[in-house]
């Protein structure tokens, strides 16, 4: 068997731009994004380079993932990280999956991240997604680098499950549920005056660090209550509130309590006390554009640069169920664009990893574009009663795309009155 060679910088860079290559970077998905994890002069990736972490090379499923990103056989693969054998021990797991022109690149850090000539690429906002060592070091009183503040919160968010916090949450974070930023009679954002209470209770200003994640606990479409499992959706609608709201520096981690579990940080079940405060600190909202209502959705509808963003499973789209057991009527709304969710009302597997982390932004955005959801438009994003379509908004504006919104109301409302129009079975004319 030949031996797995090593290329040089000066002709990998002669390679970028081929169709025929595929760039594999085995570093953790928040170097990838453009956090500077090893002292690296520029933080990002190779321009062009896949995502694919070191640490799923232990998955039972990683023939899977290569299928999933759609890597293809034929390419060469050039492989790079931050260290030869990791590199080296992925390129040999590429080659026994039947690939057959595989290098290694051994010098990103040295050489690549250390010249500005040669290209890389970043998400436009990954500041706001963050990893288990940032917050880790953010919690130890140390600073994680791109913060600039002197205060922070940590919050656990759950739906109507404080035992998701008390068996486990990192330790500082208070606990959060979703009812005190969203009304269970709309599952809408709860109204300005309400949103300042709750805020001043949990200690939160508009000048606060505030970062957010939840637990995901596999949620079952039987139980009375399955958002109650799928904490980590929950968690970015209380960011997408947080921010609408006036929060000026929210922040999510990235995967969750899952990613701060397999990192192996220290796990906390101190109920920890909330402290409140006197004032918010600004006037709610802040920033209402980031929040669409029914009447502008409906003009969005029929404007040429807008789009409503449909992120529900298909079985809710094409109207075989309504994706709820509160939910009665079944169906779509006319004219929404559908950036499919996954499977069901609580799970958002075509925009994650399968580590939960949030999957490569490259490829988020080229299924968007396919089909035909632009960062030109006005994007409203909506699922059933808002926690899918927030996490794909949140996607939209780590991406930097200018005008991203949430239409609030989502199906639940759009339904529950007669007058509006729907749409049930296949799509024509698609």
């Amino acid at each position: 068997m030949n031996e797995i060679k090593e290329v040089s910088t000066q002709a990998l860079s002669s390679m970028l731009g081929r169709d025929d290559l595929t760039i594999i970077d085995t570093r953790s998905i928040d170097a990838y994004n453009g956090w500077p994890m090893q002292n690296e002069s520029r933080g990002g990736h190779i321009k062009g380079a896949r995502t694919l972490p070191y640490k799923w090379l232990g998955y039972p499923e990683w023939d899977d993932i290569i299928a999933f990103k759609n890597i293809r056989r034929g390419n060469s693969v050039v492989v790079y990280g931050y260290t030869a054998e990791q590199s080296m021990q992925t390129a040999e797991r590429f080659r026994k999956a039947g690939f057959a022109d595989i290098t290694v690149y051994n010098r990103f850090i040295q050489e690549w991240s250390a010249d500005a000539s040669m290209p890389m690429e970043k998400m436009a906002n990954y500041r706001q997604l963050v990893s288990p060592d940032w917050v880790n070091v953010l919690v130890h009183g140390d600073d994680p680098g791109e913060y600039g503040n002197d205060r922070f919160l940590v919050c656990h968010a759950h739906y109507r499950n404080r035992d998701a916090y008390l068996s486990g949450h990192i330790p500082g974070a208070i606990d959060m549920d979703t009812l005190v930023l969203e009304s269970p009679d709309t599952w809408n954002r709860r109204s300005p005056g309400e949103l300042a209470v709750s805020f001043e209770q949990h200690g939160i200003t508009a000048d606060t660090t505030v970062v957010v994640y939840g637990k995901f606990m596999h949620p079952d479409n039987a139980d009375d209550f399955p958002g109650s499992a799928a904490g980590h959706i929950g968690a970015i609608r209380l960011a997408f509130i947080m921010m609408y709201a006036g929060v000026k520096d929210v922040r999510v981690l990235n995967g969750g309590y899952r990613s701060w579990e397999n990192a192996g940080f220290e796990i906390s079940r101190e109920d920890v006390v909330k402290k409140p405060v006197p004032s918010f600190g600004a006037q709610i909202p802040s920033r209402p554009e980031l929040a669409v209502d029914t009447p502008e959705a409906k003009t969005m509808l029929q404007a040429e640069d807008a789009d409503l963003v449909c992120v529900r499973s298909y079985p809710e789209y094409i109207g075989e169920v309504s994706g709820y057991n509160y939910i009665r009527k079944k169906g779509r709304i006319p004219g929404a664009v559908f950036a499919n969710c996954g499977s069901d009302a609580y799970h958002m597997e075509n925009y994650r990893n399968l580590d939960h982390t949030t999957r490569e932004y490259h490829e988020i955005a080229e299924i968007w574009n396919r089909s035909g959801i632009v960062p030109e438009k006005h994007l409203a994003f909506y699922c059933g009663t808002g926690w899918r379509g927030s996490e794909a908004w949140f996607n939209a504006l780590l991406l930097g795309w200018p005008r991203v919104s949430v239409y609030d109301g989502g199906w639940f409302e759009w339904s529950n009155d007669p007058a509006n129009p729907y749409e049930t079975g296949e799509p024509q004319g698609v």
